[in-house]
């Protein structure tokens, strides 16, 4: 079968394809047949060697964290899915830049009835750290107002539609080619980062603030005051770290893979509450590329990987 492999850290050139042996799964474990991955960009990171404290991996390493795909095959004793089931989930071992994958039976859900396969493949990762960054840390209710910071990514537009589903009314920042997308999911207000401070588009403070991206010190600083007294700050990028006397909680967070917050979302995507934005499908040969355009920024959305 054919995988996007890497065998060395470096840039996007060390993305290699190679044919390997079709797996075969353990007790407990089911063979998929992948019907695509997705990527997220903390992926070009692990290839560029940026998360080897954090997340050691043995190479060579196959890419992709996110599958949807078919159950092909069942290993001995295996039970909770039968072959021909439609699954996804987000794998923390093997990766899913394949055509065939084998996962253990408890990382899977049943995929999403109501969209096409292949576009669940973006739900896994940027749905469960969206998930996780409103409802656990950053408990947004009904009534409170929320900052998305980033909201144009992929985790972006899960976290505006799940912070609108609370009840909260949610200003967005994005950038010119994201706006649009960023309305569909529901924000309220959509502030253009690149217009001038956020804060100036604010009609007082917030009650969340949400951050998805990679900051500079200076922009971190300038949006801690944004966030009123007994308020929150969650970021999955950039920690931001409010005055000691501010009275607001902060916390830097990494998103865990629980089965129970991926079947919800699946129920949301089915009931039509959650969207997935899918903004360019791909060939697992454009892997590549689609790493260089990440890094570039030239990304919107989530982009799915098709072996």
């Amino acid at each position: 079968m054919k995988t996007a492999r890497i065998h060395g850290y470096g840039d996007a050139s060390v993305i290699r394809h190679d044919d390997v042996p079709r797996p075969r799964p353990a007790s407990g474990e089911v063979l998929i047949r992948v019907a695509a991955t997705s990527f997220n960009p903390t992926e070009a990171a692990l290839r560029a060697g940026l998360l080897q404290t954090f997340f050691p991996v043995d190479l060579p390493y196959t890419l992709g964290w996110d599958v949807a795909g078919t159950v092909a095959e069942m290993g001995a004793g295996t039970e909770g899915f039968t072959v021909g089931d439609r699954v996804i989930g987000r794998l923390d071992s093997a990766g899913a830049a394949a055509e065939y994958v084998r996962a253990p039976v408890a990382m899977l859900v049943a995929a999403p009835a109501s969209i096409p396969l292949a576009n669940a493949a973006a739900l896994p990762v940027a749905g469960l750290t969206a998930w996780q960054a409103v409802f656990e840390h950053g408990k947004v209710a009904a009534g409170q107002r929320v900052l998305v910071i980033g909201a144009g990514g992929g985790v972006g537009g899960f976290v505006t539609q799940l912070a609108k589903h609370a009840g909260a009314e949610v200003t967005a920042t994005a950038g010119a080619r994201s706006t649009d997308a960023v309305r569909r999911h529901g924000a309220d207000r959509v502030v253009d980062y690149t217009a001038g401070p956020v804060g100036a588009a604010l009609d007082g403070q917030v009650d969340t603030l949400l951050n998805l991206v990679p900051l500079s010190p200076p922009d971190a600083a300038a949006l801690a005051p944004l966030v009123r007294s007994g308020g929150r700050i969650v970021s999955i990028a950039t920690p931001i770290e409010p005055p000691a006397d501010a009275g607001v909680t902060a916390m830097h967070m990494v998103a865990r893979n629980d089965v129970a917050h991926l079947a919800a979302l699946v129920e949301l995507v089915d009931a039509g509450t959650l969207t997935i934005d899918i903004s360019d499908s791909r060939p697992l040969a454009d892997l590549a590329d689609v790493h260089r355009l990440s890094e570039a920024g030239r990304t919107r959305g989530k982009v799915i990987i098709i072996p």
